[in-house]
């Protein structure tokens, strides 16, 4: 009898999405998870490869969007919403083929936490020396009144989790908290982060259940403040985790107030994908939340504290025009910060090379390396990626991938 065994979804893999790709999908759907090894990049040529580091101090280079997978078979604690390993959920059942394969844990394997752990370290290994994966916590849903919501809860990654695996490999990898700011010892979890190393804090308000208005918040914010430490926020729609399904709680408008607290925050995605209610019109109306991203950058607090990530930013969901402006936009280049949003480079259908070069963003000449990276290396595939797109011959300037410094905080008060 076949085992079916629950599974972790992350990041922003959408079950219609996913089937979208599939149905449309040019070349491999199923990662041949290769060697990731050097000496395995045969199909790659050197001189290309090379390029790929141009410019870049390896010791700078922190991806700063990646995803811990866990069924809580290690005991991690981990946990996930029970119908994502039910069968007769058919999208669900298909975002856990899908991600198992991205992540390359084969489907029946009987320690996913240690499998997913094991084949991230082989990829970070194949990176020069001093690179390093920010490795996401992911805590519960709540409701308006503090209490723990299960069936909110897609799926739960403990701090101690996250912690752990990163201090077994601090060369490799560090760790961000995530802590529900309705906790009733949420300062508490806080502290005990800080004091652990945390490098960042995670929200996914939609998921979540985090009104960022919330009054509640203000401690929160003010310790965040001090303590420099970044606020990593999903901002724009949401399907692949629903959680709590409060799509409005992801509104990019909404990070005014950590900002006018004297938060650094980091928009995940640069809220690259749907809508947002432009709550700046007497009569507030749906805009591209991509375009409420784009009027904090330039307001006096956006300008100061709000940086973005490029995680996922190229897959076949986004618009051109998001693609045009993130790369054309040079005067924003130092506030955006890599990140992979790992595993889902490796889930195949996501990235459509071909859709990049129709679109003017991608010369046909890196297609083929590309795609000979992808079948080996889906981490250093996404760095060549973001280094080969180009609008009217801009690129996303070194800074981009210069991250690390966005992270020092020797005194967090």
């Amino acid at each position: 009898m076949l085992r079916r065994r629950p599974f972790l979804c992350c990041g922003a893999l959408a079950g219609a999405g996913l089937f979208s790709a599939l149905a449309h999908q040019v070349g491999p759907v199923v990662n041949p998870c290769g060697d990731p090894a050097p000496a395995r990049l045969a199909d790659v040529p050197p001189d290309w490869l090379a390029s790929i580091w141009e410019g870049l101090r390896p010791d700078q280079l922190w991806d700063v969007h990646t995803h811990l997978l866990g069924t809580g078979d290690s005991g991690s604690g981990c946990w996930v919403d029970p119908k994502l390993s039910q069968w007769w959920h058919p999208v669900e059942h298909l975002r856990r083929q899908a991600i198992l394969n991205g992540a390359c844990v084969p489907t029946d394997s009987a320690a996913v936490d240690r499998a997913y752990v094991q084949r991230l370290t082989q990829l970070a290994d194949a990176f020069p020396v001093g690179a390093r994966w920010l490795l996401f916590a992911f805590d519960e849903a709540l409701d308006a009144h503090g209490q723990r919501r299960p069936d909110w809860t897609t799926f739960h990654v403990p701090d101690a989790y996250a912690r752990d695996v990163a201090a077994a490999r601090p060369d490799r990898f560090g760790w961000v908290a995530s802590i529900h700011p309705y906790r009733a010892d949420a300062l508490e979890r806080l502290e005990r982060a800080l004091a652990d190393g945390a490098l960042a804090l995670k929200w996914l308000p939609s998921s979540m259940g985090i009104d960022l208005r919330d009054a509640r918040l203000r401690p929160f914010y003010d310790r965040l403040a001090a303590s420099r430490l970044p606020l990593i926020v999903h901002v724009g729609e949401e399907h692949a985790v629903p959680g709590a399904g409060q799509q409005a709680l992801g509104n990019p408008l909404l990070l005014r107030e950590p900002l006018r607290h004297g938060v650094r925050v980091i928009a995940a995605h640069c809220a690259s994908l749907g809508m947002g209610m432009d709550l700046d019109r007497p009569r507030p109306r749906p805009v591209q939340a991509f375009d409420l991203f784009a009027r904090l950058m330039a307001e006096s607090d956006g300008r100061e504290r709000l940086l973005g990530d490029v995680s996922a930013v190229f897959q076949f969901n986004r618009r051109p025009e998001v693609w045009q402006q993130l790369l054309s936009r040079q005067d924003w280049h130092d506030r955006l910060l890599h990140g992979s949003d790992y595993p889902l480079p490796g889930v195949m259908p996501l990235v459509r090379l071909d859709g990049l070069v129709r679109a003017g963003v991608l010369d046909a000449a890196d297609q083929a390396p590309l795609a000979a990276l992808r079948q080996h290396h889906p981490l250093l595939f996404d760095l060549a990626l973001k280094r080969r797109v180009r609008w009217r011959d801009q690129r996303f300037h070194p800074s981009v991938f210069a991250t690390a410094r966005h992270f020092f905080t020797p005194d967090r008060g």
